[in-house]
């Protein structure tokens, strides 16, 4: 590392001497023999910047780059504003760290605190954290902050992303819990199985809404089954769909979890993304992460602060229900611009937009012979078709620069559209499935 430290030879001398040392080996006295590097590691020369850059350049042409995406499955294509891009692409923000020191920190506390208080208004819930790593985290930390010493069994249902049913089972393993799975029925929640397995152990059921295969579930009365049995409510949403859709704290929901990509994230291969988490009062503090408040100076001028941090998560770890320190800031505040920037009445109409493609894509593709509909419930922005020569038409969608929709069960397909796609688009698709259809 030697090289790497911005500091000349006569300052290092300097330094040395200033400790009782004369020589840089000394600092290793303690290091065993056998673990000190003696000659330089067997590894290519570094490269320079313009053999870097293309290098890179080489790398990425690799990926493939689709003009229509009509695929969902938790990682949305919609239209981002310019400004959304450009704000934090800022220095100040790309490189800020979590705002320990608040007098130092005013502006990224205020976009923390700004994201917070758009998510309340989006959600109904009365406080929201600065967000965790993903919608699939959110969701398990959800459960575990649920949970108590007689209550610690978490169900979720079975039309629950699989990530975030996945991520739940690994944090129910890592705590010594059980996770039970609630069956579907027509591609919602079965609603007979769950009252019988809502015992008196259970501590939540998680619920998405609209969920894996888009269907929009009967969540009032869900919720309502849960808190009959004294368990809590935890509801995943799409938020940009909570624009149109009731909110969680209108369908009853405790917490409400969410993927925060749609709110002007790009999809780019996976992330980063960011896990909203919203609670009501009497929960906050069970609500893991970073919690900005406002609050004033001893000069009566408006400040912000690190509200709530004197928590188990930092102080009495082993008694935690939450270890999660970090916070996904930056694409915290590109979701605050998203929403400042949309706002009302620009999310309403993008989550319109959206809702109107999807069925319009919908019933055009079942006008197509031996294509049919699933699930024939109410849906949001995602559907499941059953038709034959499924991988052929795939093929064939990716062949012309469409990425269709996620391949399932036997001859099963989850298509998604959203407001960034336009008519001829669909058109274009629905000919092209017809086509080999024909074949």
């Amino acid at each position: 590392m030697g090289s790497y430290v911005p500091g000349t030879q006569a300052e290092r001398e300097q330094m040395l001497k200033a400790i009782g040392m004369e020589r840089e080996e000394q600092l290793y006295a303690d290091v065993p023999e056998q673990m000190l590097l003696r000659e330089p590691l067997d590894i290519p020369s570094g490269m320079s910047e313009l053999e870097v850059r293309n290098r890179m350049m080489e790398l990425a042409e690799k990926n493939r780059l689709y003009k229509t995406i009509l695929r969902g499955a938790g990682a949305y294509d919609h239209f981002i504003p310019s400004i959304v891009k450009y704000v934090p692409a800022k220095e100040e923000f790309l490189t800020a760290y979590t705002p320990y020191q608040a007098e130092m920190s005013q502006g990224i506390l205020q976009s923390i605190f700004e994201y917070q208080t758009m998510i309340c208004q989006l959600t109904g819930m009365d406080a929201s954290n600065a967000s965790v790593y993903d919608g699939a985290t959110a969701a398990a930390e959800a459960a575990a902050m649920c949970r108590d010493r007689k209550r610690t069994v978490t169900l979720v249902s079975a039309a629950v992303h699989p990530d975030a049913i996945n991520t739940i089972r690994t944090y129910c393993y890592g705590s010594n819990t059980e996770l039970r799975i609630v069956p579907c029925k027509d591609g919602k929640t079965d609603m007979d199985a769950l009252k019988e397995m809502l015992t008196p152990d259970v501590a939540s059921l998680v619920l998405q809404q609209p969920n894996f295969f888009g269907q929009l579930e009967d969540a009032k009365a869900i919720g309502e089954a849960v808190h009959a049995a004294k368990a809590m409510f935890i509801l995943s949403c799409d938020p940009l769909s909570l624009s149109i859709l009731p909110t969680p704290k209108e369908l009853g929901a405790d917490v409400m979890v969410g993927e925060g990509q749609c709110l002007g994230l790009p999809i780019a291969w996976g992330g980063p993304y960011l896990g909203i988490m919203a609670t009501l009062s009497k929960h906050i503090r069970k609500l893991p992460g970073r919690i900005v408040g406002e609050t004033t100076d001893d000069a009566d001028n408006k400040a912000y602060v690190l509200s709530l941090q004197a928590r188990e998560q930092h102080i009495r770890r082993e008694k935690a229900s939450s270890n999660i320190c970090s916070n996904e800031a930056l694409c915290a505040l590109t979701a605050g611009l998203y929403m400042a920037a949309m706002g009302p009445e620009g999310m309403k109409e993008a989550a319109r937009q959206t809702t109107a493609k999807a069925h319009y894509l919908q019933t055009e593709l079942c006008k197509l012979e031996g294509v049919s509909l699933k699930y024939k419930g109410e849906f949001y922005q995602e559907f499941v078709t059953v038709m034959p020569k499924r991988d052929c038409v795939l093929a064939a969608l990716e062949e012309a620069g469409i990425l269709g929709g996620l391949p399932m069960g036997e001859n099963e397909i989850l298509w998604c559209a959203t407001e960034k796609n336009t008519r001829a688009e669909l058109d274009r698709t629905v000919a092209i499935v017809k086509e080999v259809l024909a074949k």
